[in-house]
């Protein structure tokens, strides 16, 4: 911690000097006046009188000089004391620009207000700062170099159960915060704290204060995020699951209730088998279609870590655009391009938008583009489609969210899952100039597959 300054040694005092030098200024005119006094041996009263009046002049002209160089001197020495201390409020007089001293006035009482202003702009940021600290739901806590706790705001309070007076300057290990003062420390578990239980990340930063190093920990709770967000997948996924077990219960109650009020009549009608094997038949469907809108399901929660290797890009999209007969196809693909990923989950990401694509160009007979690119370390997959483009995008990744007759909504879904698993991204965007849209599979390059390619046989 910087230490104040402290007077230097004494010395002969600047006032003291000055006297000197001016004593020393007039000390050849009084020699000369007394050489000529003593030459002429006699001096009449008129000429002592007229030299006590010259010599008590002299004095009185040295008194208002000595004073007209001391006392800017005070006032530049007091507008700088109460800069020291935080007063920005005084103010020289006779700041004057092109004068010596009033120029000196001017730039102390320019650089007043300006730490005036700076003063506070600090004031109020800190104060928006404060209120921040206050409102966020993150416990912080601040330890100086000897592990003693300097601030809590109120989320810390709440987490250790004890108001700040309760625990300021105790030390981190008193507090159960002592694991967290590793700066290196990000952690995400399951911690018990006074305040409450549960997941909680952890981190902590380091920083200095006066010089001295502090470590800052943050503490976030994590548990209530996660069961809003537990308890908002499970409203999704009950109302996914309801609207599709309704579409296939009810019409196979109606059936059901018909066939066995047809069955019990006596005597049968003579198309009553007729009706009994329709009926089936679409008791049949229903399950069918249950039974693939589970698997979907069961594809989209159970889809496996990938199997990444180095992998030729331009041969896997040969194939999968191989796959496609629907519309017009054109590929366009660097030969030397390499990504790592798992060849069958990438495949069938490429096949689910190829089909979307081609799928949107049936109503406008339009073709489609698979066109790959290397921008920087990513590879960029595009297929772009000349179909009627997006009305939409605010569900297109709800899983089991279609605007198709009978789709899955399981493809987009599943195909940006497979995009995250491998450290990529999906978007779907409208064309630009249109009509049609545009699918950007984005994943990370691969250098390594490159230089294989180059080594000599």
């Amino acid at each position: 911690m910087a230490q104040p300054l402290s007077p230097g040694p004494r010395g002969s005092r600047f006032e003291q000097r000055l006297r000197l030098g001016m004593l020393a200024l007039l000390t050849p005119a009084l020699l000369m006046v007394a050489i000529l006094a003593w030459q002429q041996g006699r001096i009449s009263t008129l000429n002592a009188f007229l030299l006590g009046f010259a010599a008590l002049a002299t004095l009185i002209l040295a008194a208002r000089l000595f004073h007209a160089v001391i006392y800017p001197l005070y006032t530049l020495s007091n507008l700088l004391e109460a800069l020291r201390e935080g007063d920005y409020s005084l103010r020289g007089s006779r700041a004057y620009r092109g004068d010596a001293i009033g120029d000196v006035i001017w730039e102390v009482n320019t650089l007043s207000h300006t730490l005036r202003e700076q003063r506070l702009r600090v004031e109020e940021a800190t104060a928006l700062l404060g209120k921040v600290i206050e409102a966020i739901d993150i416990a912080l806590f601040s330890f100086d170099d000897r592990g003693q706790l300097q601030l809590i705001n109120p989320a810390g309070e709440r987490l250790l159960g004890k108001p700040a007076n309760a625990v300021l300057g105790h030390s981190a290990e008193d507090l159960q915060l002592d694991f967290a003062l590793d700066p290196r420390v990000r952690t995400r578990a399951l911690r018990t704290f006074p305040g409450g239980s549960g997941r909680f990340e952890v981190r902590a930063f380091t920083f200095r204060e006066g010089g001295r190093p502090n470590r800052l920990i943050a503490v976030s709770d994590l548990s209530s995020a996660l069961r809003e967000e537990e308890r908002l997948a499970w409203q999704r996924l009950i109302r996914v699951l309801g609207h599709e077990l309704n579409n296939s219960l009810a019409p196979v109650q109606s059936l059901a209730e018909t066939m066995h009020r047809l069955i019990r009549r006596d005597p049968p009608p003579d198309d009553w088998r007729d009706d009994v094997e329709s009926g089936l038949k679409v008791i049949a469907d229903r399950a069918g279609s249950l039974s693939r809108f589970m698997q979907a399901y069961s594809a989209l929660a159970k889809l496996p870590p990938p199997k990444r290797r180095t992998l030729p890009l331009r041969p896997l999209l040969q194939r999968v655009v191989a796959l496609e007969s629907r519309a017009t196809l054109k590929l366009s693909c660097p030969e030397d391009l390499h990504v790592q990923a798992d060849p069958d989950q990438l495949e069938q990401a490429l096949i689910n938008l190829l089909r979307n694509a081609a799928e949107a160009c049936r109503e406008t007979g339009g073709g489609v583009t698979v066109r790959a690119e290397r921008h920087d370390h990513r590879v960029h997959i595009c297929i772009e489609d000349e179909g009627p483009g997006l009305a939409s995008a605010d569900n297109l990744f709800v899983p089991f969210f279609t605007t198709k007759p009978g789709g899955s909504g399981i493809g987009l879904a599943l195909a940006r899952q497979i995009a995250e698993s491998h450290d990529g991204s999906l978007a779907l965007e409208n064309r630009e100039p249109g009509p049609g849209c545009v699918a950007t599979l984005s994943l990370p390059h691969d250098s390594r597959g490159e230089l294989a390619s180059d080594r000599p046989d």
